[in-house]
């Protein structure tokens, strides 16, 4: 389940994601499966090349892409998460969401 974002920042996340551009979007999260993760940032971008490469270049195996028709993504959640969100300069989210 998702909370914690506002209407204008998903659909300000589509936008770019549909773009083709690499778009990051962080929210609250409750996932029974993981235990102890309350926060999730989807990366997003359309052009599944771009995002296979994007990961690559993350250290991700990109064998992990949500292939969503409208919205293909890769989630990040856990240390690698503000790892990330830190290189790509994330600041805002950082913040936000206390990670």
């Amino acid at each position: 389940m998702a909370f914690g974002i506002k209407r204008d920042e998903l659909y300000r996340w589509k936008d770019a994601v549909s773009r083709g551009e690499i778009a990051f979007l962080t929210h609250y999260w409750l996932d029974d499966r993981f235990a102890g993760v309350s926060t999730v940032t989807k990366v997003g971008c359309s052009d599944l090349e771009r995002l296979t490469n994007w990961c690559l270049s993350h250290g991700l195996n990109p064998q992990y892409i949500h292939h969503s028709p409208s919205y293909p993504h890769y989630d990040l959640f856990g240390p690698i998460q503000k790892k990330i969100l830190e290189l790509e300069h994330q600041w805002e989210q950082i913040e936000r969401f206390h990670l």
